[in-house]
């Protein structure tokens, strides 16, 4: 979800205007998403990288994220959306990462919509401690090192719960990955586009999922 910032200064405002209407767009993509025929979807949030921005900025970012749950709880659970959080917590507040695993429990019986929030989220972050963990298994005589296949060290990833995203849409016009996902998105159809987060719609998405329609996904093979 790129652009915020930038969609803000372009209007001369505070880049924190920018966050919280780019907070109005997740709201507005995760009521559509199950008309759209999307069951799982992850937002990228907060990476690992962004503690580099101002102080006033993170702090801004975390008490959105705070607002969005406290003010979000009772809609989710409504729209049968069950949200989860992926990436690093423990250098999160405390009182944050107490508000997270509340709505983690209050959405954990809803089925329509599966939502992952990456927050303090880094792919190459994700993949070292789910191997420091199976080392430590490993070291402890716990697990066969022979034994870890791909399934078992997906299965040691913050997205254990979730299916490899078949689509990654990034905005902004920005045209790499940022460390999102590189494990799970090995095979992944990717589709940038221009158009900041704030400014992208529901409509937005579902053009892009028509075009998602029309590829053709080999996985690597030959097609018949």
């Amino acid at each position: 979800m790129d652009g915020n910032g930038r969609w803000a200064t372009q209007r001369g405002w505070p880049r924190l205007v920018g966050h919280r209407k780019g907070a109005e767009r997740v709201r507005e993509l995760v009521s559509a998403s199950p008309d759209l025929g999307i069951r799982h979807l992850t937002l990228y949030a907060f990476s690992t990288e962004n503690w580099k921005r101002s102080t006033e900025e993170v702090l801004g970012l975390m008490s959105i994220l705070g607002r969005y749950i406290r003010r979000e709880a009772s809609r989710l659970k409504e729209e049968g959306a069950r949200l989860r959080f992926v990436g690093d917590r423990t250098r999160l507040d405390p009182k944050l990462q107490s508000l997270m695993q509340w709505i983690e429990t209050q959405t954990a019986r809803n089925d329509r919509l599966f939502l992952n929030v990456a927050i303090n989220y880094g792919g190459r972050d994700e993949i070292l401690r789910a191997a420091r963990a199976l080392a430590a298994q490993a070291a402890s005589g716990d697990l066969d090192p022979a034994a870890i296949d791909e399934a078992r060290f997906g299965a040691a990833l913050d997205t254990w719960h979730t299916p490899d995203p078949d689509l990654i849409v990034r905005t902004s016009g920005e045209t790499r990955v940022s460390n999102f996902l590189p494990w799970q998105g090995a095979y992944s159809e990717y589709e940038f586009t221009d158009t900041l987060w704030p400014d992208f719609t529901p409509a937005h998405m579902a053009a892009i999922l028509d075009r998602f329609k029309l590829r053709e996904r080999r996985y690597g093979g030959v097609a018949q």
